[in-house]
This record gives structure tokens, sequence and C-alpha cells, in this order.
């Protein structure tokens, strides 16, 4: 596997972490849980609060990398692009979204992800949270 594709390819795996998940081992067991960390050099996984119908309940499950099979995602990836384009009609040529780190940047001093405003203040910022909220809102996604 080439640098970048590596590079992608644990890239789409940490987004993952703290978001609810499924991973199916090579013995046909099923774990869903919350993914807390990942092992880069194999794989291996921790996840939270994991249930799965052989063992119940399991508060923390840590998942050897050479038995899974598959790592599966429940949510949906946040849709930062249009977030980025809603904010664009507010705040014309002054917007940035950076996919690579998950953060959209407006005015070059106002920092939002998924979760709201992380940097910034002022009236600027409080209308970028109103569009980021009526956002969340008409998505229907839990903030």
């Amino acid at each position: 596997m080439s640098s970048t594709a590596g590079r992608k390819f644990m890239e789409e795996l940490s987004n993952l972490l703290q978001k609810h998940v499924s991973v199916v081992t090579n013995q046909g067991k099923t774990f869903v849980g919350t993914l807390t960390g990942v092992d880069t050099e194999n794989l291996s996984v921790c996840l939270t609060n994991a249930k799965s119908e052989q063992a119940g309940e399991i508060h923390k499950l840590f998942i050897n990398g050479s038995t899974i099979l598959q790592i599966s995602s429940f949510e949906k990836p946040f849709d930062l692009q249009s977030l980025g384009e809603r904010l664009e009609r507010v705040f014309p040529r002054m917007v940035r979204v950076m996919d690579d780190a998950g953060v959209i940047v407006v005015m070059d001093r106002i920092r939002l992800n998924e979760k709201g405003i992380i940097e910034g203040s002022g009236p600027a910022a409080e209308r970028v949270q109103r569009v980021f909220d009526e956002f969340i809102r008409e998505k229907g996604i839990k903030a």
C-alpha cells in the first residue's frame, strides 16, 4: 500500500474514534460498541460499552487486529462541505473547509468542527453559531 493510501486508510479509521461501530471477528463473533482506541501497528481496537450476543455487555473490550474481519460504522459522517457552503452564503469568500483536519475556518479567526465553535468569539462567531445550529436542526443531527 502506498504511503498516501496508508495515510488515508489510517485517517478514515481515526475518524471512527468515539463513534458507534460494529466489529466482526474471524471466529464469527460480532461486537458493537464505541471505538475508543486503535493500535496503528497491528490494527487492534478497543471498544467501550461493547455488546455481543455471545458475551452480553462488556465495559471495555480489546480485540486483536489479526482476528478482525470487518469494522462498520453506524453513524453517517458529518457533512463539512454542506455546512461550509451554508456558511459561504452568509460569509462570501471568507470560508475555508479543511476536510483533512475536520475543521471549517471563517474569516481566518473562527474555527468550528462537527461539535460547534472551537475557537473565536464576538458577533461574527455568534452568527456562525446560529448558522451551525440551524444546519444541525435541519439535518436532524444530535450535537
